[in-house]
């Protein structure tokens, strides 16, 4: 049927066309159905939602449509059932067990891309992956779909560095070292990060509170062809974009299938044409990977599949326990990583970890001798040549090359937790540090966050400051308050443990 758009103002959180239900009825369409609008040369798929406040002749189209084609108010279109994709019966295939062959997989992921696959089949496609695994040629065969249905970034400059943490650890602003320490030692490292899903900072959302973290991929290589590096926001980029779909259905599923995990990270690292990858797996309690033995299988993974793409992969397992550095939260972490770079020196774990990442890309990279490259990395630190490189992205991206610390504005409402008890710090709670800072505002609140004072085997006296909450309105606040309370973040504990006597 021939129909006029209607352009609607709203965002529905999927690709939805509105449709009147005596229209839909005339064309036998039903809610959720697929269907297709073809306009000249272009088509683009939707589902189906019945409104009557749509007229008939019309069409509602949402702005999650206008992402994938420019449609204009009162153009016409022709829309037809959409069908059944054949990739559906690959994913019921997946679904029962059986192994999906290259070509099978290729044509999941376009149809993804695509819009022809529902949420609910996308859904169906994880949740398989989750019980049913992938064995290493899917993954393989997953890994080049996904970045070949995006964009796939060629720079001149070689060789081309990347690094990539797993995450799960508060605080992680080593990259925002790592990147201008290997730049400065003359290697190439484009590197896009992702901004917090369920942390409180992203690299990119730290990075942004002193320089633009949004650009294209012409914008991108212009900059790393002209100083070797970068600190941009992946999201912003058409790479993989199979990926960010998928992530959806992770996300309401509160699942993450290994398979899917490699393919969405190394996925990105062949976009952007990177032949070195480091990967950085944190392990402790309160992160993703809780043990040395899962680290290394999930390290065997990921040196295999770079093998099959014609990357060499090296995996750092780094210790994941507590929080990198004293502070967590966007402009917090920018503050500490800035004064890192201005003096080549901070918290020990922020400074051991940057450059021990940093020395094995330098030794991967060819400029430092086997052995020697954390040495160099700290060298670079300490010179301050790593700092003028920070200086020379910060203002190919936008920002103020002279800015200090102190210019970084951070959360004006404040409250400090302190001991209330004396003895030894037997541990910290990831996860409820995380919460305590997002429940402050972290990472929309650009200045919200926690300061830590103390650090696991530490000895404190009653009274001692452990941890400063910083918020940007009171509200926020008081709920990072209740949240500390309840969440028993900071364990103080004696060295007697436990008494037992004669039963």
């Amino acid at each position: 049927m021939k129909v006029k758009v209607r352009i609607l103002d709203m965002y529905s959180g999927r690709y939805s066309i509105f449709i009147n239900e005596k229209e839909a009825k005339k064309a036998k369409l039903h809610p959720d159905d697929l269907v297709k609008l073809e306009a000249g040369k272009k088509t683009v798929y939707g589902s189906v939602v019945i409104s009557n406040l749509i007229k008939e002749g019309e069409i509602g189209v949402s702005k999650d449509i206008l992402q994938l084609h420019n449609f204009s108010d009162g153009e016409i279109v022709t829309v037809v059932p959409g069908g059944t994709p054949e990739s559906v019966r690959y994913i019921k295939k997946k679904m029962m067990g059986e192994k999906l062959r290259k070509v099978e997989i290729d044509a999941i992921i376009k149809d993804i891309v695509d819009r022809k696959l529902r949420d609910i089949e996308i859904s169906s496609f994880v949740t398989s992956l989750e019980i049913n695994g992938l064995d290493m040629d899917e993954i393989a065969a997953l890994t080049i779909a996904m970045a070949e249905t995006g964009d796939m970034l060629d720079i001149d400059r070689k060789p081309i560095m990347d690094v990539h943490s797993i995450g799960g650890v508060p605080g992680n602003k080593t990259n925002i070292l790592v990147v201008p320490i290997v730049a400065a030692a003359g290697l190439t490292i484009p590197k896009t990060s992702s901004r917090a899903i369920t942390s409180a900072a992203g690299t990119a959302d730290v990075v942004e509170v002193f320089a633009e973290v949004s650009f294209s991929l012409d914008e991108i290589k212009r900059i790393v062809e002209k100083i070797g590096a970068c600190l941009v926001w992946g999201g912003a980029l058409n790479l993989a974009p199979a990926d960010d779909i998928t992530i959806k259905s992770e996300r309401a599923l509160s699942i993450d299938p290994t398979g899917l995990m490699l393919a969405s990270i190394m996925s990105k690292k062949y976009a952007m044409g990177s032949q070195y990858v480091l990967i950085d797996i944190p392990t402790g309690k309160g992160v993703k990977v809780g043990t040395v033995d899962e680290a290394r299988s999930l390290a065997r993974d990921f040196i295999e599949l770079g093998k099959r793409l014609g990357q060499y992969v090296e995996v750092a397992i780094t210790y994941g326990g507590q929080p990198i550095g004293h502070t967590v939260g966007p402009a917090l972490e920018a503050r500490e990583a800035l004064q890192a770079l201005m003096t080549g020196k901070g918290p020990g774990s922020l400074i051991e970890k940057a450059t021990g990442l940093a020395g094995i890309l330098l030794e991967m990279g060819g400029v430092a001798p086997a052995g020697m490259g954390k040495k160099m990395a700290r060298e670079i630190l300490e010179s301050g040549k790593a700092y003028q490189k920070m200086r020379e992205i910060i203002e190919e991206q936008g920002g103020n090359p002279d800015i200090k610390p102190d210019d970084i504005l951070i959360g004006a409402k404040t409250y400090t937790f302190t001991a209330p008890t004396s003895g030894y710090i037997t541990s910290i709670d990831n996860k409820a540090i995380t919460g305590i800072a997002r429940a402050a505002g972290a990472p929309e609140d650009k200045g919200a966050g926690i300061e830590l004072y103390v650090k696991v085997g530490e000895k404190v006296k009653e009274g001692d400051p452990l941890f400063t909450i910083y918020a940007e309105s009171e509200v926020r606040l008081d709920q990072a308050i209740v949240f500390a309370r309840r969440a028993e973040p900071i364990r103080i504990e004696g060295m007697v443990l436990q008494r037992i006597g004669n039963i």
